[in-house]
């Protein structure tokens, strides 16, 4: 049994770390599609930094056992029109298939609200589907084709 996840909200001193992490983590999708354009491994920091200081925006480190496992990012609006968004969503190639995503996802709307929630992932990764569905999540119907390997899959949660 996984150890039960904590989620601690990062500050602009992380984000060099969350850089660090993310071009980690989705190394591998990166190596397997080659989405340059879209792919978490191919931002720059700077992109991390101008999203945490979106007033939206909320980075969380996942944590377990006090290590660091991962990192969610919530873009939460605080209204009640606007879906709230899990845009990424990462565990650490070492820490994988304990969990950790379940429970953090599940911390995060325990967070901000269980309901309204919308988030993608790619389609052929049917893992990442089946998490999600898993927890809740269906998708929507709309689908954007990256290349001639990846699709873009939309789910949402009400």
């Amino acid at each position: 049994m996984s150890q039960k996840v904590k989620l601690i909200k990062a500050g602009t001193d992380d984000l060099q770390t969350i850089w660090e992490m993310q071009v980690e983590a989705f190394a591998g999708l990166y190596k397997k599609y080659h989405d340059t354009e879209t792919s978490p491994a191919a931002e720059k920091p700077d992109k991390i930094i101008w999203r945490f200081n979106q007033p939206e925006t909320t980075y969380y480190f996942i944590t377990a056992d006090g290590e660091r496992v991962g990192v969610i990012r919530v873009i939460d609006c605080r209204d009640s029109k606007t879906r709230k968004r899990i845009s990424p969503v990462f565990i650490m190639p070492e820490h994988r298939n304990k969990g950790y995503a379940q429970q953090a996802i599940a911390e995060a709307e325990r967070i901000h609200g269980e309901s309204h929630w919308q988030l993608d992932t790619i389609l052929q990764e049917l893992g990442n589907c089946y998490l999600y569905e898993k927890l809740g999540y269906h998708k929507t119907g709309k689908t954007e084709v990256i290349n001639d390997k990846m699709t873009i899959v939309f789910y949402e949660k009400d």
